[in-house]
């Protein structure tokens, strides 16, 4: 019996964790946090076409690694408008759903062009290139996906309630665990909707690599008509909270309360709050220039706006942290720098994928195992590291997970030079590329959200409490056009290390294109060099400098 107590305390232990951590998050959960919620888990399951879509491109599309990664420098792009975006949430808040169904109208759009392709591809063709139709889905779904995340952070603000049934005012301890609560749970939301895709890649995708080709295209034909789920979902959750609103109103009025005091109890915004007009000039010169640029095909077309942007928004900061306190200021740019520098990072691009896909042997179904593998870990991730991250600064964190990850990118380099080879060889098959693979996937999944979820909450902490909208699109901006910084490295890289993949003309079958994946190590190592480098150089200049991290 004396020998069952351990095992049973360890069990308590487990149990009470679980329930403090996972189950509190249900017991917390209320009916106004779902409509947010619906939106975020919309933005999960954008990823059920990124598997197809990686192979669409590589069988389908003659384009480059170093244009692909040209093209994600324009996808990141419209994230830095979160900037304007935020602002005009604020300016037009009552109709602020309004953005959500343009947003689902682009991404329905964007989808509907895919679809087109892939089901009638000589009629699309016969309009405009199969690559500018590509491009152009590429380019619209980004923009969607912007409009409705930025109204579903102003919703999650809207979910948090000011009082309670009785029209009483909730203490400030209460809203504040409440508006975690609401946070966490958005985190979960877009994590889960990302489990729920993989899980529908597994099934879809098992058997398409034996596929022949004419089934092939009909399965990614299918994938993309099953995305068409993506905007209705986050329609759904702009109606459901109409109707919430409706009934609270109802049932206040109820109660005795005239339309006034309604508002002032909900929240709702009686007047429109002053134009900024820094941040929509900004935002306007940020757009107009940016797509002339764009247009125009001038050479360093994303150097040219990268510039631009960045100009803009640092300016845009510089005005906001005059609020702040000298110290405080501080703190901020040291913690901005590290994060902008941390994110900045390069990656090999999609020559990786595509060398994975031809010398390793990774069909369809298995990148979505890895896909599966890599959402679940994450969302166990955000509540195993959730001490961990609240406990550190943001230099640690930052010091801690450029030294895993650069630990966790060897395998990968290994590979390339044989070391699935040898490690199938010792263990007789069993330790063959696809378990490298699954265990460098599985330790390395979580690390992600465990940079992004202290970064959110310093931005949120660290904003004036009269500018905490603005502030907040502000320093995302900023954030977020660090991975446009990270897609330009990954061209230039490209451009030093070329890799090609073999590109087959679609009328004749002919190799246009051999593959040459020659230089694809050496683009790996080099890219694991600069991620283990620049982020550790930046903590320690920032740590010498007047300047503090959070």
């Amino acid at each position: 019996m004396k020998n069952l107590l351990p095992a049973n305390g360890f069990l308590s232990i487990i149990a009470q964790w679980f329930s403090a951590n996972i189950l509190a998050l249900g017991r917390e959960m209320r009916l106004s946090y779902l409509p947010p919620l619906m939106v975020y888990v919309a933005a999960g399951i954008s990823g059920l076409t990124g598997i197809v879509g990686t192979f669409y491109v590589k069988e389908k599309l003659g384009l480059s690694a170093e244009f692909l990664a040209a093209l994600g420098f324009w996808m990141m792009l419209p994230w830095a408008l979160k900037m304007p975006l935020g602002h005009l949430v604020d300016l037009v808040w009552r109709w602020k759903g309004l953005l959500v169904y343009l947003g689902a109208s682009l991404i329905m759009l964007s989808l509907i062009i895919m679809i087109g392709l892939l089901g009638h591809t000589e009629a699309m063709a016969a309009m405009a290139p199969v690559e500018t139709w590509y491009v152009l889905s590429a380019l619209l779904a980004p923009v969607g996906y912007v409009l409705q995340d930025v109204v579903a952070d102003a919703m999650t603000v809207e979910a948090v309630p000011r009082v309670d049934e009785n029209g009483n005012k909730l203490d400030a301890e209460k809203r504040k665990l409440m508006h975690v609560t609401m946070q966490t749970l958005g985190r979960v939301a877009i994590i889960g909707g990302g489990v729920l895709v993989s899980v529908a890649n597994v099934v879809l995708l098992r058997d398409a690599g034996s596929l022949p080709e004419v089934e092939k295209d009909a399965l990614y034909l299918l994938v993309y008509e099953l995305a068409l789920i993506i905007p209705a979902v986050s329609i759904f959750g702009v109606v459901f909270a109409a109707w919430l609103q409706r009934r609270e109103r109802k049932y206040f009025q109820a109660q005795g309360y005239n339309r006034q005091e309604v508002d002032k109890l909900l929240g709702m915004h009686s007047e429109p709050p002053a134009i900024n007009w820094w941040i929509l000039g900004g935002g306007l010169v940020f757009t107009v220039m940016s797509l002339g640029v764009g247009v125009s095909g001038v050479s360093g077309g994303e150097e040219i706006v990268f510039a631009i942007s960045m100009a803009i928004i640092v300016f845009l900061m510089w005005r906001l942290t005059g609020e702040l306190e000298p110290d405080a200021r501080n703190v901020l740019v040291g913690t901005a720098v590290m994060i902008f520098i941390f994110r900045a990072i390069p990656s090999p691009g999609a020559g990786s994928t595509w060398w994975m896909i031809d010398e390793l042997g990774f069909d369809q179904q298995f990148l979505a195992v890895l896909s599966l593998i890599g959402a679940v870990l994450t969302l166990f991730g955000m509540f195993i590291f959730r001490r961990f991250m609240a406990e550190r600064s943001i230099a640690y964190i930052i010091g801690f997970l450029t030294i895993v990850s650069s630990f966790l990118s060897l395998p990968i380099v290994g590979m390339y030079f044989g070391l699935h080879e040898w490690t199938a060889a010792v263990t007789g098959g069993i330790v063959d590329a696809r378990f490298i693979a699954l265990v460098d996937t599985a330790l390395e999944s979580p690390l992600g959200q465990i940079a992004m979820i202290p970064m959110l909450a310093w931005i949120a902490n660290s904003a004036p409490e009269k500018l905490k909208a603005t502030f907040f699109a502000v320093m995302a901006s900023f954030t977020n056009l660090a991975l446009s910084a990270s897609q330009l490295g990954t061209k230039y890289l490209n451009q030093i290390y070329e890799v090609k993949r073999e590109v087959k003309d679609m009328a004749t079958g002919q190799i246009t294109v051999p593959a040459d994946y020659s230089e694809l190590g050496h683009l790996l190592i080099t890219v694991t060099i600069i991620g283990f480098v620049l982020p550790l150089v930046t903590i320690l200049i920032v740590k010498h400098s007047r300047f503090r991290n959070a």
